[in-house]
């Protein structure tokens, strides 16, 4: 569903990635994981095509990233839902314009939006809040909606970029906890992340990015 192939990648002559290898299956949950500067977030750029490796290729589902033309581009992007540390809600609308929006430019349908909407707020139990303004949210609140902008279109892969990184623990297990209940219904989430201690409570597959390459860890013990 996701394989990165022999990828070569670098910012101003230093090395990023000299020889990226990874795969993740459909439906599979895994954490990326490594140091500042390893190259989490380039990678997942690299996975909505908004970076283009320099050597080697990136292919999701039917694209490639050696052959992908931009009028592509929103088609593959339908397919990614993305979730951001820093949320990158719209704070002077409300809840429901936030989503409605994503389904808007797909040019859905008004009916189609009302009940797309309600359901992704059901899913992060806050179908009660989306006459409220973001501003008026709490952080963990925002990532909850984050989280059902990703999904409204009903992706094949989320990308998360440590979505939990300005959360307490509670409310970053409590999105963890979302996030694994998406997968298990065959979604596949990429959880990019340096909080181990999140990481030692799920049993799932770790990928650590070092020295411009990717390992396959069981268990944090790995390390």
């Amino acid at each position: 569903m996701l394989s990165v192939n022999n990828v070569e990648f670098n910012y101003k002559n230093q090395p990023v990635f000299t020889d990226l290898n990874l795969n993740v299956e459909e439906g599979e949950f895994v954490f990326l994981i490594g140091k500042s500067g390893a190259g989490k977030t380039t990678l997942l750029q690299m996975i909505y095509m908004n970076v283009i490796p320099q050597g080697g290729y990136v292919q999701f589902d039917i694209f490639s990233s050696d052959t992908i033309k931009p009028k592509m581009l929103p088609n593959l992007r339908r397919n990614v839902g993305i979730i951001f540390q820093d949320f990158k809600l719209l704070e002077d609308r409300t809840v429901y314009e936030n989503l409605a929006f994503v389904l808007e430019i797909t040019g859905a349908k008004r009916k189609d939006v009302k009940r797309k909407v309600y359901q992704v707020l059901s899913e992060v139990g806050l179908a009660h809040k989306q006459k409220n303004k973001i501003s008026q949210l709490s952080g963990g609140e925002k990532q909850r909606i984050a989280i059902a902008r990703a999904i409204i279109n009903e992706p094949k892969l989320i990308i998360a970029d440590e979505p939990t990184g300005n959360l307490d623990p509670e409310t970053s297990t409590e999105i963890l906890d979302i996030l694994t209940k998406i997968s298990s219904r065959g979604t596949s989430v990429l959880f990019a992340t340096h909080n181990y201690d999140l990481v030692k409570k799920y049993k799932s597959r770790i990928i650590r990015l070092k020295d411009g390459r990717a390992e396959s860890l069981d268990h944090l013990t790995d390390l």
